[in-house]
């Protein structure tokens, strides 16, 4: 039988500005249990008092800053990586294309610094190089089957702890600020310490101002 406690945590989950509002202390549990409290009701089917919903509220919310408190300590902003003049081409995958990732990677192994990603999917691959690079790609995977290319892009690189992987959130608490302040991520790249996300060149400033200002990130 369902409870209040999992139908508050389901209502709170589902709102990601009162998910972040809980988790920073700033939302009045005696306010937002009378503001959910009817439609609480309505899918529990029977009367519930505003404390047992306080309770509820209080309880998630502690789950939220555990979560925060863990985060802090795994995300760092002291070693950030902002890159630009970036190309990302996607193509289709194909019995040849692989053979051709070598020779793209040996290429970018002669160019000093130069940004060379590869992400193979099951359909397709995508490959994300200094804008420099972009012709030497294009000549290539010539025979290749051309899906998007994307110009005009940057990416900002984060370090990440190894107890990333067995953090649930740690994307999430990152990426939902770029979704709050409408900007768009064309692609991310992990390993098992950084993660990278791609944006449009006129996006980066301001998403990596929102990345140095959030009060959860610090070093």
């Amino acid at each position: 039988m369902i409870t209040t406690t999992e139908i508050v945590k389901e209502m709170i989950k589902n709102s990601p500005l009162l998910e972040d509002g809980l988790a920073k202390g700033i939302i009045s549990y005696s306010a937002l249990a009378r503001d959910i409290k009817p439609s609480l009701e309505k899918k529990l089917m029977k009367k519930v008092t505003r404390g047992a919903i306080v309770m509820a509220i209080k309880r998630s919310s502690q789950t939220l800053k555990q979560n925060i408190n863990i985060i802090e300590k795994i995300v760092s902003l002291s070693s950030i990586t902002v890159r630009s003049n970036l190309t990302e081409l996607t193509y289709h995958n194909s019995d040849t294309i692989v053979e051709k990732h070598k020779k793209l990677f040996m290429l970018s192994e002669r160019k000093n610094n130069a940004l060379y990603t590869l992400s193979q999917g099951i359909r397709e691959s995508m490959i994300v190089v200094d804008s420099n690079m972009e012709k030497d790609v294009e000549l290539i995977l010539s025979d290749e089957k051309l899906i998007k290319k994307i110009k005009h892009l940057s990416s900002i690189t984060i370090l990440l702890s190894k107890d990333t992987i067995n953090t649930p959130g740690v994307y999430y608490s990152i990426l939902k600020l770029f979704a709050w302040s409408q900007i768009s991520v064309i692609d991310m790249v992990s390993t098992l310490t950084e993660l990278t996300i791609v944006l449009n060149d006129n996006n980066v400033d301001k998403a990596f101002s929102i990345l140095k200002n959030y009060n959860i990130q610090k070093s």
